[in-house]
């Protein structure tokens, strides 16, 4: 590989591109890779590991922090890499334990111009801030892929049960999902400008790992969304190993929705994650501030609660739970 300047403090080279081919078989290679300049005209990098395996096979791709207070992905991107020998490996492993990396450092869920990049996927080369850093960051890795792994958590003021978004009409997706070994699995046809998406349009097969809470590490939560990639190695033959089976089967949803509070007030959330609720079954109330209580929630349909809210300060619009439709 090319000598190319470090990061100080850090022994990684920076590059302008992903080379792929120009790293050794049987090896693990740390790197920083350029996407955007800042507005001092300083490069602004991500930081990618990429294991090289002896022998041919898959290439699967793992990312986090897209959302840059989504925390629990990047400790399992790091102990996969502990862990991995690249040569008994077969195939790729290329990680990005964070991708959005000016959010990560101001411990902020959107860019900087406040917008979701898992909403703006590819991005475009000549479009705004994030549009622009979405479709640089998009291009240098996803091209690689046969399989992508997003890891996220639930967003600030909400916590997430461990589940998986994916096509489950993807024969492909669909094993991915359920090697996961997850609580939920959500069936999301994959067509709204997430990274998830914008892949499989690319021909990558893509799944969505919802890894708890915002801004925290579940040490629970790290340990099974390890065990679940592991899975996956193994069932790619990129990996010797046995399955881990799970401890419960995941409930799989056709389909999923949030609902909303209409009035704004002191919000209390009933049921607890993955609890069943029946049609009609109260979940939430709104109390102004001197007590009163304004409005109550009832579940529209049967279902089961994947995320909820736990902020108690809610304004009209906001948030109460996340349903799915077993």
């Amino acid at each position: 590989m090319d000598q190319a300047p470090l990061m100080p403090g850090v022994e990684a080279p920076i590059l302008q591109e992903l080379n792929i081919e120009a790293i050794a078989p049987g090896t693990i290679a740390r790197l920083w890779v350029q996407v955007i300049s800042d507005g001092l005209g300083q490069p602004v990098c991500i930081p990618v590991m990429i294991a090289k395996g002896a022998k041919p096979g898959r290439t699967l791709g793992l990312t986090a922090a897209l959302h840059g207070n989504e925390l629990n992905g990047i400790p399992i991107i790091q102990r996969l890499f502990r862990q991995l020998d690249p040569l008994r490996l077969s195939g790729t492993v290329i990680g990005i334990p964070v991708v959005n990396a000016p959010s990560f450092i101001q411990q902020e869920r959107l860019y900087l111009d406040r917008r979701d990049l898992n909403h703006l996927m590819p991005g475009r080369p000549d479009g705004s801030a994030s549009e622009t850093y979405a479709y640089h960051v998009f291009n240098s890795f996803v091209g690689h892929l046969d399989y992508l792994i997003d890891l996220h958590t639930a967003s600030t003021g909400r916590i997430n049960s461990f589940y998986v978004r994916a096509d489950m009409g993807n024969p492909e997706t669909r094993q991915a999902a359920l090697l996961q070994n997850p609580q939920i699995i959500v069936h999301n046809p994959p067509s709204d400008g997430t990274l998830r998406g914008a892949a499989t349009m690319r021909g990558v097969r893509s799944i969505t790992l919802e890894l708890g809470d915002p801004n925290v590490f579940q040490k629970n939560l790290i340990s099974a969304g390890l065990t679940g990639i592991q899975n996956l190695m193994v069932h790619l033959g990129m990996t010797e190993g046995i399955l881990v089976p799970p401890l419960h089967l995941p409930v799989i949803c056709r389909k999923s929705y949030w609902l909303y509070a209409d009035e704004g007030g002191i919000l209390t959330v009933r049921p607890n994650l993955t609890e069943f609720l029946e049609k009609g079954q109260r979940i939430a109330s709104v109390r102004n501030i001197f007590g009163d209580l304004v409005k109550t929630y009832d579940a529209p349909e049967a279902g089961i609660v994947i995320g909820k809210s736990v902020n108690p300060v809610n304004h009209s619009g906001g948030r109460i739970l996340h349903l799915g439709m077993v």
